[in-house]
């Protein structure tokens, strides 16, 4: 049995979570999340605790007991105070601006991209080139970065593109002139 599902979840106040099975539904100040969850696991709610129960001995179910746990642990956590995720923009002339549920960005191409932005995922620009992404739904926040990331991923000679906050691109060295080719 897992280590991790075996943990209750400590529920705030001001936060609902209701299970029919096989759905998990959490309500907060931060919207209502859904998630659909496998047929041995089960979500118990005592009081401000929930605990997630696998009830089922196959190998492939206790698997999913601990991802399961924390996946409700995620969703509470986006109810209550939400995920961000910053991406920045590195190179001449690249520049974003957020308007509405839309991106709109200078990459080096001969068109600005644009860029839709999912129900439930909002865009901060500062800067130009710094954008912050939040919304409730930790899954899909991450998939919106990477999306939104592979449009112009950032280049191994330059470092030039679309990257994450944070993240350190290891540069290639490129070609040398006259390092004794040919005769």
């Amino acid at each position: 049995m897992s280590r991790v599902g075996k943990k209750p979840i400590k529920i705030p106040s001001g936060v609902k979570v209701s299970y029919a099975a096989p759905n998990v539904e959490v309500n907060g100040k931060g919207g209502k999340l859904t998630k659909k969850l496998a047929s041995s696991i089960k979500v118990e709610v005592k009081g401000d605790e929930a605990l997630v129960v696998n009830t089922s001995a196959d190998p492939d179910m206790k698997s999913l007991h601990g991802l399961s746990r924390t996946l409700v642990s995620n969703m509470i956590v986006g109810v209550t105070d939400g995920y961000t995720r910053g991406l920045e923009l590195q190179g001449v002339g690249y520049r974003a601006q957020a308007a509405g549920n839309k991106l709109t960005m200078s990459l080096g191409f001969s068109h600005p991209v644009e860029f839709p932005l999912p129900t439930g995922i909002t865009a901060a620009v500062e800067a130009n080139t710094k954008i912050t992404l939040k919304g409730a739904d930790k899954e899909l926040l991450g998939l919106t970065a990477a999306k939104l990331r592979k449009v112009r991923p950032p280049e191994p000679y330059k470092g030039k593109g679309i990257r994450y906050t944070g993240e350190v691109i290891t540069l290639k060295q490129g070609k040398t002139a006259g390092a004794g080719g040919g005769k």
